[in-house]
């Protein structure tokens, strides 16, 4: 008989928690989202940073929550111009950006995330 194997979204190489999709992170009280970190070839490419409760800080890839954003993306970047408030630059700062920038989007998957409704399990 073949074994199924459970599909994993993410796993603390610390802890050993797995969450078993981006719902399941997402909605865990043991998580908090602390910032971004940006990936100046491609913004998209980034990593979204998360503290967990066994003091951990776990990354997802932005790709991973991409789906979450149903506006506007820009296809030029604006990092250095006036234009720019240098957010990106700024790793703990999850605020929106509101620059016409390749990077607004991800900023944008940020409030999303910030604003997501937590499960009412404790840690």
């Amino acid at each position: 008989m073949e074994q199924m194997q459970e599909q994993t979204f993410k796993q603390c190489p610390s802890c050993r928690r797995t969450w078993v999709d981006y719902l399941d992170f997402l909605a865990d009280p043991c998580l908090q989202l602390i910032g971004y970190q940006a990936l100046f070839e491609k913004l998209s490419d980034g990593l979204f940073l998360f503290n967990h409760s066994c003091g951990t800080t776990l990354s997802i890839a932005v790709q991973a929550l991409q789906h979450l954003h149903d506006g506007p993306v820009f296809p030029e970047r604006v990092i250095g111009s006036e234009n720019c408030p240098g957010l990106c630059l700024l790793k703990h700062e999850t605020g929106p950006c509101p620059a016409a920038c390749e990077g607004a989007h991800v900023r944008s998957i940020m409030q999303i995330i910030k604003q997501w409704r937590k499960a009412a399990s404790p840690c």
